[in-house]
């Protein structure tokens, strides 16, 4: 495979839209081809590159995104961890705002932001930790909704209103605030489920699927219908077996 190194103008132009479009508009130097970009929410770096074929080539170098973005990778090679291929430009623009939202919601992203929004806040009484604390809440809202596309995964409501950040492992039992604000630790459901899995109703097994408590009701297990079990990360079926274990009433 041989890139074009330098870029031609046209090239150069594509990637940055890809790339600026996309979140990642901090743009550094070419290197053998390759164009370096990152972003100033994100964790991680992208490189973007065109070969003579007029395949185009993504280059990845968080280990979390490659893991979560479900595409396989090409034997090139290349800056990051990961390299991958694309026919047409529009396939590659199909991949990019999924691999934003995972580099902008898994870790450590939520924690930096955190940090950075409560640097300046005091810590003193009670109610000033109340604020800290609202603006760590916000900022996991935030992340999850990025991680699980805005959209309950149980039940595919998509109505901001109606979705709810619900943590694992609750916020006052976290040991950390990276464990506080880790999207595995959360899960974007349906306000009904929400309440649900907060009181200990509702858990979920290794595979995703709902386990009910034996007190639910037989009208309560309908209302809690769904169409799908929720897919789950190793570091969510960490948290889940703790759930299962400590809240979840069998």
């Amino acid at each position: 495979m041989t890139l074009e190194n330098p870029q031609s103008f046209i090239t150069r132009q594509e990637c940055d839209k890809v790339a600026f479009q996309n979140g990642f508009r901090r743009r550094h130097d070419e290197c053998n081809g390759w164009k370096h970009y990152s972003s100033t929410t994100a964790q991680g770096s992208i490189w973007l590159a065109r070969d003579a074929d007029d395949l185009w080539l993504l280059a990845i170098d968080h280990g979390g995104v490659i893991k979560e973005l479900g595409i396989p990778s090409v034997a090139i090679e290349g800056p990051g961890l990961a390299r991958y291929s694309f026919a047409t430009l529009a396939q590659l623009y199909a991949v990019m705002p999924r691999l934003y939202q995972l580099a902008n919601s898994l870790p450590d992203a939520p924690l930096q932001d955190y940090l950075h929004r409560t640097i300046n806040l005091p810590n003193t009484t009670e109610a000033e930790r109340l604020v800290i604390q609202r603006v760590g809440q916000e900022v996991f809202r935030e992340r999850l909704v990025d991680y699980w596309q805005g959209e309950c995964p149980l039940t595919g409501i998509t109505d901001g209103a109606l979705l709810r950040a619900s943590h694992i492992r609750p916020w006052a039992d976290c040991t950390s605030d990276e464990e506080r604000l880790d999207v595995h630790n959360g899960l974007l459901l349906s306000a009904l489920w929400d309440a649900a899995f907060d009181r200990g109703l509702v858990s979920f097994g290794d595979d995703g699927h709902p386990m009910f408590s034996s007190t639910l009701g037989e009208m309560a297990r309908r209302a809690l219908a769904w169409r799908e079990p929720i897919p789950l990360s190793e570091g969510h079926r960490e948290r889940l077996s703790w759930h299962r274990d400590n809240l979840f009433i069998r």
